[in-house]
């Protein structure tokens, strides 16, 4: 269920970005915040971390202006949620997601995702694709890709999220090895501003242990190679975004028709993993191209 929240109620206060509503929907334990923009059939943006819904605030309004209803929750340990329960297991936000979805009455919608949050849209994916219209996955492989020695530096920012200590700073995110063009003080701060509730920062270990690394040692072991994936995948990428070049995707994406009924890969010019910091336009542009070819 949802209800109506003022702006300034909001701590510490939501980040400014034009034409959004901003509501709570209450499943039994949780508060979760969502940010919402437009009319017409919905699309659900799930964020990466360390971010929340603002991550979306320049490619939700493109969406919305061609006719959609653009959800960006804030999922269970990030932005402007509440949970009860710090405990997160590796399903968790998937539940969360379809606790949400039940509770707008949403039957069916285009997923988009990044980073973490592609964790949960491709659980969502293959455990209920009758769920998705089609789905675009930001800065991560699909889930039936194999490992690679070359991947290894991909992961180098998993350690300090393992061993977080509570107030260590996140900055290092979003350095130079992770974005084409260095972020304004202003957006890094709005990125982070959540984590000075204790919650928010208590979360980063739960998050990486309970989900990353179990869902991470599935795909390591094949299992989303042993199941068939149904729901029109786009898998985009910028160009910049390193060791995820399109020569490594290509070897340890070989033959998707195998895995897949529909995927394809897409790659963006001077973007790196921060991509819809780095070009929120484009980012708009092939997810509107791809609902119009694969819904």
């Amino acid at each position: 269920m949802s209800t109506s929240k003022p702006v300034a109620a909001w701590s510490p206060p939501l980040p400014e970005a034009p034409g959004f509503d901003h509501f709570v929907v209450e499943p039994p334990g949780l508060r979760t915040h969502v940010a919402a923009i437009g009319e017409g059939e919905p699309v659900v943006m799930l964020h990466g971390f360390p971010q929340h819904w603002w991550q979306w605030r320049a490619v939700a309004p493109a969406i919305a202006a061609a006719g959609y209803r653009v959800l960006c929750p804030d999922l269970r340990g990030a932005g402007w949620t509440v949970a009860d329960d710090p405990r997160v297991e590796r399903e968790t936000r998937l539940r969360d997601l379809l606790a949400l979805f039940d509770a707008l009455g949403i039957e069916r919608a285009h997923v988009v995702s990044h980073d973490m949050g592609v964790i949960t849209a491709m659980q969502l994916s293959y455990e209920h694709p009758e769920r998705i219209r089609t789905a675009v996955q930001l800065s991560v492989p699909p889930g039936f890709c194999t490992f690679s020695p070359k991947m290894a530096p991909g992961f180098r920012h998993l350690p300090p999220f393992i061993w977080h200590r509570p107030g260590a700073s996140l900055r290092g995110v979003f350095s130079a090895a992770y974005v084409a063009h260095p972020l304004p003080e202003a957006t890094i701060e709005a990125h982070l501003a959540p984590l000075r509730r204790p919650e928010i920062d208590g979360a980063v270990r739960p998050l990486t242990r309970g989900m990353i690394l179990p869902e991470a040692l599935r795909m390591m072991r094949g299992t989303y190679r042993r199941r068939r994936l149904t729901v029109p995948t786009l898998v985009v990428f910028g160009r910049r975004d390193r060791p995820w070049t399109e020569e490594v995707l290509s070897r340890i994406c070989r033959n998707p028709e195998r895995y897949a009924d529909r995927v394809e890969f897409t790659y963006v010019d001077d973007a790196a993993h921060f991509i819809t910091d780095d070009a929120p336009a484009e980012v708009a542009d092939r997810t509107l191209d791809w609902f119009a070819r694969a819904a």
